[in-house]
């Protein structure tokens, strides 16, 4: 079945560009969007993770401009929000700085919902942070999607976001401890809760094989989605790279992290390479795999997409267990 290819609800920059840094511009996302789609990433989510109020103040705006330029609206589904409602705790927090974290606050929400001019699309935040419940309800009446993500919440915290309208999980088993109680955790409960879909790096490095195949059979392809969560070094050679405000090692074989702090930065892979890595798992038929990176991420974020302005793009099709361009 022939497509134009995937959707991706966290790229956090791409080909050096990062659009949590100062300065980002229009050029700069036309770049990314242009070497996306050469790698069959057709349609995205911007992410900006945890930052200063100023990045936020520059970078919002920028990003929800570029939703209104032609050549570059077909291709931005809205913004992704990943953090500063997150866990400030070492593990959870990830590659996020503890400075900027922030609890979740109805005013301070709308101050990024005014500055993207009400362009977010999905929020990412930690469900046991006090005010959280109040957030996902006002975020879901905005007209937003709420993912639970960089956290440690308990059962009961879970279920209560999703009880006030919470959805997914971003990134699951990342953004989390390395060492965890046996149980209960909130890998378990997480997996245990129908009401959320769960989204997962599936990028050979970010979780292991058998924890993909696990998730992939519980969930079913009706409840998970493939993200790259690439990062600004993502396209780039191997090397060292300053970002998202840390020294990061890119190494050959594509694994991208922090050798002081010892954990990953982000993804250096696109869509294509992540769909291709969970095709060689045998977990997931061709319609199946389309659907984790297609059908769902549109689903979760409520959004369609304009077969019309996608004509110019050659497909993408499934041959010999691998998608390739036709």
């Amino acid at each position: 079945m022939p497509m134009k290819g995937f959707v991706d609800l966290q790229v956090n920059g791409y080909q050096g560009v990062d659009f949590s840094a100062p300065g980002l511009d229009l050029e700069q996302l036309r770049l990314v969007v242009h070497f996306l789609r050469k790698e069959g990433t057709i349609a995205f989510c911007p992410t900006i993770i945890t930052s200063a109020v100023e990045v936020y103040e520059q970078n919002l705006p920028v990003l929800a401009r570029a939703m209104d330029e032609p050549d570059l609206a077909p291709h931005l589904l809205g913004i992704h929000v990943e953090g500063p409602f997150i866990s400030p705790q070492d593990g959870a927090r990830g590659a996020h700085p503890r400075r900027h974290t922030a609890l979740p606050e109805i005013p301070l929400y709308d101050r990024l919902r005014q500055l993207a001019e009400n362009r977010i699309a999905l929020v990412t935040l930690a469900p046991e942070l006090p005010g959280a419940k109040s957030l996902i309800q006002h975020i879901i009446r905005t007209g937003a999607a709420v993912s639970l993500g960089h956290h440690l919440a308990n059962r009961q915290a879970i279920e209560e976001a999703c009880e006030y309208g919470a959805i997914a999980a971003t990134h699951l088993g990342n953004g989390i401890p390395n060492l965890l109680p046996r149980h209960p955790n909130p890998l378990w409960d997480q997996l245990d809760e129908d009401r959320l879909m769960v989204m997962l790096i599936t990028d050979g490095h970010h979780v292991p094989d058998t924890f993909i195949r696990v998730v992939a059979l519980l969930k079913g392809p009706q409840r998970l989605i493939v993200v790259s969560d690439s990062a600004p070094p993502a396209g780039l050679p191997p090397g060292r790279y300053h970002t998202l405000g840390q020294d990061v090692i890119l190494e050959e074989n594509g694994r991208l992290w922090n050798p002081l702090a010892n954990h990953l930065v982000g993804s250096s892979c696109c869509m294509m390479q992540c769909m291709n890595y969970l095709a060689k798992l045998g977990v997931l038929s061709e319609d199946e795999l389309w659907q984790v990176g297609y059908v769902n991420p549109l689903a979760l974020i409520g959004l369609q997409l304009d077969s019309h302005s996608l004509e110019e793009l050659p497909d993408v099709i499934y041959e010999k267990g691998a998608f390739v361009f036709s």
